[in-house]
């Protein structure tokens, strides 16, 4: 489905909507710069099947975070969601938390799941080219995209993660991959005290990714009662090579939201046997920690 609020006929929105309509607040995925929509297929399919309601979104060219804030919101209005729960991915995540902060007033984030992210674009050292980007050769972008992947050995799953990550790339233009790299990368970090209030789950791995060490304590310490999902594996897509992970977490995320207005999933297909496999899952995932 694609999808126009701008007055700029040339921003269009490409989105999959997966699960039962009458969800008035799904899970929207957002991409990393490297990324479509159609790199949550696995989310989709699953969390889906189990009677969620998730938009995997895919942005348009917008050269300024608040830009592309006053699109998303639009786009929300357009789709009559007044409240969702986000799930960011590397610059996505980012995006999230600047949405949240931009509608705090008139909230319409309900909740955040950030994967691989971070809060202050300066981790990058780059905001002094970011307003040249809009310069360079398609080809010097997916250059500068690709340094960040993974080299060096890695498993089976994770190598068809990244040849899948590598072919979205090549089906981006100049423009949006110009126009992701400047809202990565100028000068922009995230104000906390505007969305604390929010739930949070931080999604992180412990192997190698494109954020350095500094960047993940960054994100501990804007969000100290955030949950904590670690991956021993995963690498920069951890949703494509280890689904069934992030798709658990994903579920426990959301489970504190079943039997409220701000469900992300179908009452009907919540079974109580379901709710206890997920509570004991909860309860018995080391990995998975509460911050006190």
């Amino acid at each position: 489905m694609t999808i126009i609020v701008d007055d700029d006929d040339s921003k269009v929105w490409a989105l999959y909507d997966a699960g039962p309509r009458n969800i008035r607040c799904p899970l929207i995925f957002l991409p990393p710069v490297s990324g479509t929509a159609d790199v949550f297929f696995q989310q989709i399919l699953a969390l889906s099947g189990w009677g969620y309601r998730v938009i995997a979104l895919q942005y348009p060219v917008y050269w300024d975070i608040f830009e592309f804030c006053d699109g998303f919101r639009k786009l929300l209005d357009h789709l009559q969601l007044d409240k969702v729960h986000l799930f960011g991915a590397s610059l996505g995540g980012f995006l999230a938390q600047k949405f949240a902060e931009y509608t705090h007033k008139s909230p319409r984030v309900q909740s955040l799941i950030l994967c691989n992210s971070f809060s202050d674009t300066s981790i990058f050292n780059q905001t002094w080219t970011a307003n040249s980007f809009w310069l360079l050769p398609a080809f010097m972008l997916k250059k500068i995209v690709l340094g960040n992947f993974a080299s060096g050995p890695v498993d089976p799953e994770m190598a068809d993660g990244i040849d899948f990550m590598v072919d979205r790339l090549e089906s981006l233009g100049q423009s949006e991959l110009a126009s992701r790299l400047t809202l990565n990368c100028q000068n922009s970090y995230v104000e906390p005290h505007k969305i604390r209030d929010i739930p949070v789950t931080i999604m992180d791995v412990f192997d190698q990714s494109a954020l350095s060490t500094e960047a993940k304590e960054e994100m501990y310490k804007l969000y100290p009662n955030a949950r904590r999902a670690h991956l021993k594996t995963g690498g920069n897509f951890p949703y494509l090579c280890r689904s069934a992970e992030v798709n658990l977490y994903v579920q426990i995320h959301l489970l504190q939201f079943h039997g409220t207005r701000y469900a992300a999933i179908d009452p009907s297909m919540v079974s109580a046997e379901e709710l206890e496999v997920q509570k004991a899952n909860l309860q018995a995932s080391s990995d998975l920690e509460q911050v006190p």
